[in-house]
């Protein structure tokens, strides 16, 4: 279409149709004239695209080969118009692959940490920026509880890491790289009020969950001798830690439990590998832990392996959990299989987030790295 092209829509309907298309379907229509270019291409437009459509995805990474896949999981995992093509994970050395790691997922951006090198991905859109190192990283070796989310107050998106101290096991210092600042911080953590540590012998800490503007984590604190099981979070706006308690009837091993997001609540799910069943708690009222609530428990007699850690719910209330492998699942709210998939033949596994489609930019920053 030359740029004389006229259409017959008021300009108004035009954007108000363009804002409810994919991501994918806008990227091509940039090259349709200059206005459209400069329209799809305005921070704005995107904003308002993001809270519009916010379609949310699955993204598989496979381990060895960085081979990806996105899936539309409100879909059937069976159709093949759900599952996007690969995306373009280039700016990876090959030789990295095997080191990569999801920390993190916010407003449409990937945190990929790809040892020794953080980088910021938005999968959509193929923007990437690599974040720089850390001037109070105190050990190479030292375990870290790493999160990444967004503070609305100051339209930032943080990165964050809570320093596990390699020797007693304990938290010792916590930091944040500021995207608008462009620069790290770091907090002084009061040992005598907050000292926790990684709850799974041998493995390094889950990637924090992002809920109501704050990075949550399992962990056990230790008050005097004793120790706790708490949830742990980090206040993108206040920049403070806080913790919460699991519920009182809670009885079950840190080690097979996760955190996640259930409807609209902050949940927990622990699965009894004697009676191969799960259990789902949520949270009614958000950092009062008086209102956990045991909502579900499931059976999974029917499911393909016996791994299970849930991703998210669809709008009908089907739960999308990992295989523990290179596919996914999808099971009713009373456990019964639905669908299984799987995306790789890889031995070493793949990598799995979910993440929302954005047209969005990085603040102050507008330059791949």
């Amino acid at each position: 279409m030359e740029e004389e092209a006229r259409m017959d829509l008021p300009h108004e309907l035009m954007v108000q149709i363009l804002l409810r298309l994919p991501v994918k379907s806008l990227i091509r229509f940039k090259c349709v004239s200059k206005s459209w270019f400069s329209l799809i291409s305005d921070t704005n437009f995107a904003y308002s695209h993001f809270q519009i459509t916010h379609t949310p995805r699955i993204l598989f990474i496979s381990t060895s080969t960085c081979e990806t896949r996105s899936i539309d999981f409100e879909s059937s995992l069976n159709d093949d118009y759900s599952v996007s093509a690969s995306l373009n994970l280039d700016f990876l050395l090959p030789e990295s692959y095997l080191n990569l790691e999801i920390k993190g997922s916010c407003r449409g951006f990937i945190f990929l940490h790809c040892y020794p090198n953080k980088y910021l991905w938005n999968p959509s859109t193929g923007f990437h920026k690599q974040i720089p190192f850390s001037p109070f990283g105190s050990s190479l070796y030292a375990e870290y509880f790493y999160g990444f989310g967004y503070d609305q107050s100051t339209d930032d998106y943080l990165l964050v890491s809570m320093l596990i101290d390699p020797v007693t096991n304990i938290s010792s210092q916590l930091e944040f790289f500021s995207l608008r600042g462009n620069s790290w911080k770091e907090i002084e953590i009061d040992g005598s009020h907050f000292r926790y540590s990684n709850p799974i012998e041998d493995e390094q800490p889950k990637p924090g969950l992002l809920f109501n503007e704050a990075i949550h984590w399992l962990a056990y604190r230790h008050d005097s001798r004793l120790l706790r099981d708490v949830i742990v979070a980090f206040d993108l706006t206040e920049r403070k830690l806080f913790d919460m308690d699991l519920p009182d009837e809670f009885d079950h091993q840190l080690d097979y439990c996760g955190l996640w997001v259930f409807g609209e609540f902050l949940s927990l799910w622990a699965k009894d590998c004697y009676i191969d069943t799960i259990e789902i708690w949520v949270m009614k009222e958000y950092k009062m832990p008086s209102s956990w609530t045991k909502t579900h428990v499931l059976s999974f007699d029917s499911m393909p392996t016996d791994y299970f850690s849930p991703l998210c719910c669809t709008k009908s209330g089907d739960i999308i959990e990992t295989d523990g492998d290179t596919g996914l699942v999808k099971s009713d709210d009373k456990g019964q299989l639905l669908e299984h998939l799987s995306f790789h033949n890889d031995s070493h596994g793949s990598h799995v987030a979910i993440y929302t489609e954005s047209l969005l930019s990085l603040p102050c920053d507008g330059e791949q790295a």
